[in-house]
This record gives C-alpha cells, structure tokens and sequence, in this order.
C-alpha cells in the first residue's frame, strides 16, 4: 500500500507522516528533503537555483541518497550526511524553485518511485498524489492558515537556535505557496480524489488518528 500526503509548508506532513509510518509499520519517505539537499549542492557551489541549464549539468554530477539508520531517515548528499544542514532557513525558499524545475523532478520522481514500488510506503510532499503516486491507495491533502503555519515553522526554528521573525517567516510560507502552486511542472494541488484534512485547530494526535482510521478502513 502506498500513502500519498500532500499540502503547503508547514501543514504537518511530515511530522503526520511520520506517526502514521510508525503507527502502520510502513516506510517514511520523506520526499522534501530530497529537493532540499539539490537545493544545498546548489547553493554551495554558488548556482542559482532557477537556472535549469547549470543545475542539470551539476545534477548530473550530484549523488542524492536516502538511507535508513537507526530507525530514522538520513540524506546523503555526495557521501556526506546532510540531514541537519537541508533544514537550515536558506535552503527552504531555494527548494522550493529548484523544486519547480523539470529536470529535478523527473530525477527526483524516478527515485521515490523505485522506492514505493518495493514496499508499504508513506510519501509527503507538493504532487505525490498527483504526479508521483497518482494510483496510491489512500490520499490525504493537509492544510491549514498562513499564520498557524507560520508559527509553527517559528517555533521550530527557533528551537533550533535560528536567527528570524515570525513575520519573516510567514511572508516566506506565503511566497512558497504561490511558487508551489504556480509552477508549470507538477504544480501543487489537490488530487481529486484525495481527502482534505484542514490542521488549523486539531492537535497532532486528533490528526494522526483521524488519518489512521481512514487508512486502516481502507485495509480492512
């Protein structure tokens, strides 16, 4: 069974993808960080991440691997751990342009797909349930207000020792959101036959078992 969780930035997939993998005994596949480690290679090696001809000719040179240690996903980027370093603030605004370029995608996609076909898996992102997994068995598309996801990036940030502001922050959300779902590839959207789960005012837990109900009604 494959799970398809799409949605804006700071909806809570992935924590939510995360309690359900748990929960379900499925694999985690977190697709985000995937573009967000293309996005680092290329900030580091000074390229601007909207131009496609010099990100494809570093993609190509570029080794994006995701293993499973510890019971917890890392991203290796060129042999190297990143898994800390792609939540760094710089790198969610250029995720998400790089996100929007064909190149990327069909790379990226080729990868989770080869994943999920192999195993019970969980994915989260912009377009699994519309472009990457469109036969997945069961869809949910989260959501919630600009400024309750804005506060929760926030206050993760600021766990982390980071340097922002909340309005910062939400003016970034607001921008990603209309990059996201402007794009020309893959734009995000709600599938047509995903269910809309609406984050603002429910905990995680309500979330978390909401989602399983539906997801375990559907293995019955």
């Amino acid at each position: 069974m494959n799970i398809a969780i799409d949605g804006p930035a700071g909806a809570g997939k992935s924590t939510i993808a995360k309690r359900l993998a748990g929960a379900l005994g499925f694999l985690y596949l977190d697709t985000g960080a995937m573009y967000r480690a293309v996005a680092l290679k290329m900030l580091n090696c000074g390229i601007d991440v909207t131009d496609e001809k010099r990100v494809k000719a570093e993609l190509d040179r570029t080794v994006i691997d995701v293993r499973y240690e510890n019971g917890g996903q890392k991203v290796y980027l060129d042999g190297v751990d990143v898994s800390e370093n792609i939540r760094e603030h710089r790198v969610s605004k250029a995720a998400s342009d790089v996100s929007a370029l064909p190149c990327v995608r069909v790379k990226m996609v080729e990868l989770q797909r080869e994943i999920a076909c192999k195993r019970d898996t969980i994915l989260d992102g912009r377009d699994i349930g519309t472009f990457v997994l469109p036969n997945a068995e069961v869809k949910f598309f989260l959501t919630a207000t600009s400024d309750e996801r804005a506060k929760r990036r926030y206050a993760e940030l600021v766990l982390k020792g980071a340097n922002c502001t909340l309005e910062g922050i939400k003016k970034d959300i607001e921008q990603r959101d209309y990059n996201d779902s402007h794009r020309e590839f893959a734009p995000l959207k709600k599938a047509s036959d995903a269910i809309e789960v609406d984050t603002t005012d429910m905990s995680i837990e309500e979330v978390t078992g909401y989602m399983l109900d539906i997801v375990n009604g559907k293995k019955q």
